[in-house]
């Protein structure tokens, strides 16, 4: 699974720094798929909730400036991420150049929100981006296709958009509802 898929419904996982028991009870579940222990067939549910905390503790650990208030809604088979960011102090959190003109543009603080459609059988997911917005204007075709290059990319090199990618781990599929997103292991 990858980072963009528990965030924007599951990820290639990297244990969070946190006491909170919903975090904890993510992160033992990612821990059992991963180790592969999980049974054949089996069914991993992880509540909203949990998704909302282990996903805060994670874009803290990514993003110790930038971002904050980040917040996961799940619909069926969709997911929406709600958060506050600052792209300027993101790229310089990562050590990332910016030049002056593009610097004046970006610096500030702007509410984004990401919509995506989550498709994935047989061991395989595609997330595809439905609709983009910041500051509550939606974004789409160049201007996205720039923010995508110049802002998600270098973060998330290894990062699939629109296009499908194995699940790792024995998944066979996620199955995403209002209330929950499911992976389900291979038989």
């Amino acid at each position: 699974m990858r980072k963009l898929i528990v965030f924007a419904a599951f990820a290639a996982f990297a244990a969070p720094h946190s006491t909170d028991p919903l975090v904890l009870s993510a992160q033992h579940k990612l821990d059992v798929i991963q180790s592969g222990k999980a049974k054949p067939g089996a069914v991993f549910v992880f509540t909203l909730a949990e998704l909302n905390a282990w996903g805060r503790s994670e874009v803290k650990d990514l993003f110790p400036e930038g971002v904050r208030n980040a917040r996961l809604e799940l619909g069926k088979g969709t997911a929406s991420v709600t958060m506050l960011v600052d792209f300027l102090k993101i790229r310089h959190g990562k050590k990332l150049q910016t030049g002056w003109l593009l610097s004046k543009l970006l610096e500030g603080e702007r509410p984004l929100r990401v919509n995506a459609r989550i498709e994935s059988a047989h061991g395989r997911a595609t997330v595809y981006l439905t609709q983009v917005s910041i500051s509550g204007l939606p974004i789409s075709g160049s201007t996205l296709d720039f923010i995508v290059e110049t802002f998600f990319r270098p973060l998330f090199p290894d990062a699939r958009i629109n296009k499908p990618f194995d699940l790792h781990d024995n998944v066979d599929h996620i199955e995403v509802t209002p209330a929950d997103a499911r992976a389900v292991i291979k038989r």
